[in-house]
């Protein structure tokens, strides 16, 4: 009878695991759903306050660096003072942001609505990412891969609602998205009263299973494989920029295609990009997460160099097997370099995201500056080239080999 009491309440403990990580990926898809609407209407806001593509970048920049400069303090905080409620708060700027870009007159007030977007994700990513890791049950890359997955489920979503919902209403219907700010709150709030009853009694799982806080290898290669990691990242995120923020214009300058017919083809790549999130996790933790590294970075690299000169049909068919393949890149970055300075979860998340947003912002500054210069198709070019730094991944030791002796 004991032993039958134990395994139903094993069982139930599993059920409540996997529904936080349900639920934190859902929210995830709430957030950069809310997120994605931000560049799915730069050509409303283009015309709309005759902008020119520098000013598309400095909005993105602005966005991006109030989402990339906070996350790496508000990990190392939450890992040694732990804030359930801060997922909430985080999305409550958000809603405030929303709401301001919803009324924006000028150009600085976007800016200000921009970073306050920004802020809110900047408290969300971090946390979240160490609250999936928490309900792991062991399975790292599996529960990155699933929160991930929920994130690029709702950058693909943002272009497709933009479409179906602001460019035939206007920059006013962007209000309507508050209603899905509000939603994010209501779960997140739930799930802060799961992780505030249950973080130490995880912590005190982990310490029983033999969990060491020691690192595998010295300073000087922790260092060096760090390095390499963020340079990986500059080269997927750096890529993404251009095609997340300029793909519509791309599209529009090259083929002729209307608004919403262009953003019909970003939700295409974007839905791509959720698809190969969900694989990068499973395969680390099954074979590795070098050899996903390696493929995922590199690997992209032909198809990349190709892109340029393909008609109408193949760059579609080239944007979905980009973003199927670079998307896988990312758990298996975050998980490797979490497991490379244990205990230091929160701090390597909000690093790492941190610095993936930020690329993103400078990126988009950088190439929409290099496209007032050139032409949208000359970015494209000069971009199919960055996968080729995936070369430096010979470089990252085999942790999981030194993990497993």
């Amino acid at each position: 009878m004991r032993d039958g009491t134990l395994a139903a309440e094993r069982h139930t403990g599993e059920n409540t695991v996997f529904a936080v990580l349900i639920a934190i990926s859902f929210s995830h898809l709430l957030n950069d759903a809310i997120q994605s609407v931000i560049p799915a209407i730069y050509p409303i806001l283009k015309a709309s306050f005759h902008l020119n593509f520098t000013q598309i970048g400095l909005i993105t920049l602005t966005f991006q660096l109030t989402a990339s400069l906070l996350q790496p303090f508000v990990g190392l905080y939450t890992d040694h003072r732990p804030k359930p409620y801060s997922l909430a708060i985080g999305m409550g700027f958000t809603l405030v942001g929303l709401v301001l870009l919803s009324t924006a007159s000028n150009f600085e007030t976007i800016l200000c609505s921009s970073a306050l977007v920004g802020t809110g994700s900047s408290i969300f990513h971090p946390e979240a990412s160490r609250l999936a890791r928490m309900a792991s049950g062991g399975r790292h890359g599996f529960a990155q891969s699933l929160f991930q997955v929920g994130g690029n489920a709702g950058a693909s979503l943002g272009p497709l609602l933009a479409a179906l919902i602001i460019v035939p209403r206007g920059q006013s219907s962007v209000a309507w998205f508050s209603l899905v700010a509000l939603l994010a709150i209501g779960v997140l709030g739930n799930v802060g009263v799961w992780y505030k009853h249950n973080i130490y009694r995880i912590k005190g799982r982990s310490q029983a299973k033999g969990g060491s806080n020691t690192p595998i290898l010295s300073r000087g290669r922790i260092l060096l494989a760090l390095t390499v990691l963020i340079t990986l990242i500059f080269s997927k995120f750096f890529y993404l920029t251009s095609l997340t923020n300029y793909y519509t214009f791309y599209l529009i300058g090259k083929f002729h295609l209307p608004v919403q017919t262009a953003q019909m083809y970003l939700f295409l790549f974007l839905a791509a990009v959720a698809a190969g999130t969900i694989i990068g996790g499973p395969f680390g933790d099954r074979f590795g997460r070098k050899y996903v590294i390696w493929i995922s970075i590199l690997g992209v690299a032909p198809f990349t160099l190709l892109l340029p000169y393909a008609n109408l049909f193949w760059t579609a068919v080239l944007t979905v097997i980009i973003g199927v393949i670079l998307a896988s890149a990312f758990s298996a970055i975050l998980v490797y370099a979490q497991d490379l300075v244990p205990g230091k979860v929160g701090m390597i998340a909000g690093l790492f995201f941190g610095f993936a947003f930020g690329m993103a912002g400078i990126g988009s500054a950088v190439l929409g500056r290099l496209a007032d210069h050139t032409s949208i198709e000359y970015v494209f070019h000069v971009c199919a080239f960055l996968p080729l730094l995936g070369l430096l991944t010979g470089f990252l030791p085999d942790i999981e080999r030194k993990k497993g002796r």
